[in-house]
């Protein structure tokens, strides 16, 4: 088959390697799409090599079931579905209360085994997935349901985490209209009463969160956190969900995070926002708000997202590349040109 792989640091081939052989707790995926994420960009620049063999890129997986294990039950050949990421033990506390993506094996890390992060990824004409991360899609678009594997799932889960937030009357705001963004003020609006506010320096990602529900628009700049705090009444925004993550979208959070509001930080652009242990009061931290660095999501938190999209209540904005431009959509990822998310087609 062929594989977008990792060769070296930064060296990204498309490369003709084995049908993955499974085991008796596996399934064989015929990769229908594969959702490009940030998350691969960090991959491509890690400094040191991650594992002896080249390593297949890609966590967002959709597909059809080629082959089952011997102690699978419950699966089908040809059953469409996506792939949950968080390869977790599933017999820990954390696993068996449903918090697989913080998975007590994974140590403080809490990073579960992840497709593309050390096993081989999606990038790929088949892979290799445990029979329990499969999650089935009926009919929907393999275009559409690859983006949900994270997409969707870390959005889903940041959202539901500040859930007490989001009552009628309240104002959520999204930092960063990209491939999650988008995808969250969809969900916000789909599940809380919460008014959205789309916050980006792109106005073509500003007309795209419109389009997908946003109350409001705001080109991120000097005075951005003025504005959120000019529409609700001085006191700031119920709940930030930050998907940039550097230092100016972390300073814009404590800036405009209303007192016992949420800021939830899911981008990874290695921000760092100042909250000190001082008084509360003009553009500091305020009484009461919490910040959650939020990683991934729940298998639960996948399916309901699954759930939104086949009922017609979620969409993605897809850039759709063949597997041999892998490289080349990356590179438009990195540059802040792919609009809503770029998914790769393995198909000759």
């Amino acid at each position: 088959m062929r594989a977008l792989q990792l060769t070296e640091p930064g060296v990204l081939e498309l490369r003709e390697v084995p049908i993955p052989e499974i085991g008796p707790a596996d399934l064989l995926l015929r990769v229908g799409a594969a959702g490009i994420c940030h998350s691969d960009l960090h991959v491509l620049d890690i400094p040191f090599r991650m594992r002896e063999q080249p390593l297949t890129l890609g966590h967002e997986i959709a597909g059809t079931v080629e082959a089952i294990g011997g102690a699978v039950d419950g699966r089908r050949p040809c059953e469409r579905g996506v792939v949950y990421l968080c390869w977790s033990c599933g017999v820990c506390r954390e696993c068996v209360g449903g918090n697989e993506n913080v998975c007590r094996a994974a140590g403080r890390t809490a990073m579960p085994p992840c497709p593309g992060l050390g096993p081989d990824g999606d990038m790929a004409e088949y892979i290799r997935v445990p029979a329990s991360s499969f999650v089935p899609i009926g009919d929907l678009d393999f275009l559409q349901a690859a983006p949900l594997a994270d997409a969707a799932l870390s959005s889903y889960h940041a959202i539901r985490g500040a859930r007490e937030q989001l009552g009628p009357g309240s104002v959520a705001v999204v930092i960063g209209i990209g491939g999650l963004g988008h995808v969250a003020v969809q969900i916000l609006t789909a599940t809380t009463a919460a008014r959205v506010l789309a916050v980006d320096v792109s106005a073509d990602k500003l007309e795209l969160a419109a389009r997908c529900g946003a109350a409001e628009g705001l080109t991120a700049g000097a005075d951005t956190a003025r504005e959120i705090l000019d529409r609700t009444e001085g006191r700031g925004a119920d709940a930030v969900f930050d998907f940039v993550g550097v230092d100016v979208t972390a300073r814009l959070a404590v800036e405009s995070v209303a007192p016992n509001g949420a800021y939830r930080m899911i981008g990874l652009g290695g921000g760092a926002p100042e909250i000190t242990a001082a008084p509360a009061g003009g553009p500091g931290w305020p009484w009461g708000a919490s910040i959650r660095k939020s990683y991934g999501g729940t298998k639960s938190d996948l399916i309901d997202a699954v759930a939104l999209a086949t009922s017609g209540r979620l969409w993605v904005e897809v850039e759709r590349y063949a597997l041999a431009e892998g490289r080349d959509a990356l590179d438009r990822l990195e540059r802040g040109l792919v609009t809503g998310r770029a998914v790769l087609v393995p198909e000759p």
